[in-house]
């Protein structure tokens, strides 16, 4: 598949690789780049040979450096709004998806590039990544999903810091917050990507669907409705011939040969 702000790659394994591909602009977030990721997201939620996705930025520098400010600058209420909207669906859409997302992180991941990063399911860094919501800075707010998901994963009180300072921290910072899972050397970030997904590759595919989908649905439950909820997806998941399958195998000494359904 052809895109002008994207490269789009499909290994053997079945993992997707998703480059952002502006280096000139630091990858920066515009119009087109939303576009095409809400494409590529609709395509690869239906295309069965993928299994697994990375998303990262093109060059050393950059995952996604921000949104494009020269767009933000001629941006008024409605306008803004509307483009919030736009890009927040775009990010739900990958939060959503079936398939297990990484986010490798490979330079600077700022603005709306730190709220793709938190959109995807896990997040491998470079030791030279930099993560922020420099926002304030420029008066204005995130507006893709920053104030919602970075008290998520870090805690209020850590996240209100960095949103209302505007001030970036290092990977050593975000892996001892919670955002960030692992730090890994640049040569090896997408190998070490990859490594992750085919290791969740081997496990039951109807299993690793079902986590993703209850995981991203009780987060906003309280505690008694996220357990029945959790408790009805269990039951569900108990019919499954993949459950048949790794309970025998586990019973019979033997690799699960998973059918994913």
């Amino acid at each position: 598949m052809a895109y002008a702000t994207l490269l789009y790659e499909l290994d053997a394994d079945g993992i997707a690789v998703v480059t952002i591909n502006r280096p000139d602009k630091l990858n920066a977030l515009n119009a087109t780049v939303f576009a095409e990721l809400a494409e590529v997201v609709h395509h690869v939620a239906g295309d069965d040979a993928v299994r697994g996705v990375i998303i990262t930025g093109a060059g050393a520098k950059a995952f996604v450096a921000g949104a494009d400010i020269a767009e933000l600058a001629t941006v008024g209420v409605r306008d803004g709004e509307e483009l919030s909207r736009r890009g927040s669906v775009v990010f739900l859409a990958i939060e959503h998806l079936r398939k297990p997302v990484i986010a490798a992180v490979n330079g600077f991941a700022l603005g709306g590039g730190c709220e793709l990063a938190m959109a995807c399911h896990l997040r491998l860094a470079t030791p030279n990544a930099k993560f922020g919501q420099p926002e304030v800075k420029l008066g204005l707010i995130p507006g893709y999903g920053g104030t919602v998901r970075l008290p998520r994963l870090i805690g209020r009180g850590r996240a209100l810091e960095l949103l209302l300072c505007g001030n970036p921290i290092n990977a050593d910072e975000a892996f001892r917050l919670g955002l960030v899972n692992r730090i890994v050397p640049s040569e090896q970030l997408l190998d070490e990507a990859r490594t992750l997904l085919r290791t969740i590759g081997q496990q039951g595919p109807s299993a690793v669907h079902t986590v993703l989908e209850t995981v991203a649905a009780t987060l906003d439950m309280d505690m008694e409705a996220a357990l029945n909820h959790e408790s009805m997806q269990f039951g569900r998941q108990c019919g499954t011939d993949d459950k048949q399958e790794g309970t025998a195998a586990f019973l019979a000494k033997r690799p699960a040969v998973f059918p994913g359904r």
